[in-house]
């Protein structure tokens, strides 16, 4: 399976953030789509889960067994950096309502206590309205909504930069058991962090989509080259 992007172009007004991102995203592995503050990591991200429509340019998902489709919503879960949820209902409902309408096509055979245990959600918060939820506690209902969906395609923006070291470890631990199955892309500004979950590391840079070298991985002036390929573009967003 491969999500192949093809001259992906997005502008607001005369600010061109998007100048043709092109690159193909295989499964089985965790990318980490890296770019300074405003490079157009998010706007990147609307544009594949219909958030925006790009100016120019597709997605679509290449499978072996149907060849190659464009890509549509229910292929993607996206974690938005600023979680979206229904303030309405609290945490249990909420993750009730989603495994039910993700029973059939996930094959769900977890208990809604089991997805709570693992981003360590305490039991007296379950039944409280997710209006009164930290940023944090919001995030990781997130993160349920693909633990639970499972869709082939998972974009992540900025997750982990709310949640406390057990949580942040064990979410790492769960992507990293996951990946065979779904092809995974991590967005983030933090060096560190993509040197440490992914397997490629990706770079939006003036507009265009980038592959590094993985071996520069385990090279010493790593951090050194990423921030002088980085450190003369100017913002986008």
């Amino acid at each position: 399976m491969e999500l192949r992007l093809r001259g992906i172009k997005k502008s607001f007004g005369e600010k061109e953030v998007l100048k043709g991102c092109t690159f193909d995203f295989q499964q089985g592995k965790i990318y980490g789509l890296l770019g300074r503050n405003g490079a157009g990591k998010t706007t990147l991200f609307n544009c594949l889960s219909d958030e925006l429509i790009p100016d120019e340019g597709r997605a679509d998902l290449y499978r072996e067994e149907n060849g190659e489709n464009e890509l549509s919503t229910d292929d993607i879960g996206y974690v938005f950096s600023t979680p979206i949820l229904p303030d309405f209902m609290t945490g249990y409902e909420f993750i009730k309502f989603y495994m039910d309408i993700n029973q059939r096509k996930s094959k769900v055979n977890h208990s809604i206590d089991y997805y709570f245990d693992l981003v360590k959600i305490a039991p007296e918060d379950r039944k409280r309205l997710i209006k009164g939820y930290s940023h944090g506690m919001k995030n990781k209902m997130q993160m349920l909504c693909f633990l639970i969906a499972r869709p082939p395609v998972i974009l992540l923006d900025e997750p982990l930069t709310s949640f406390d070291v057990v949580v942040a470890l064990e979410i790492k631990r769960l992507l990293r058991e996951i990946k065979h199955e779904h092809i995974i892309i991590f967005s983030t500004h933090i060096l560190q962090l993509a040197t440490d979950l992914c397997d490629e590391i990706v770079i939006l840079h003036d507009g265009i989509l980038e592959k590094i070298d993985h071996q520069l991985l385990y090279k010493e002036d790593f951090e050194a080259k990423i921030i002088e390929m980085l450190k003369d573009e100017k913002p986008n967003e």
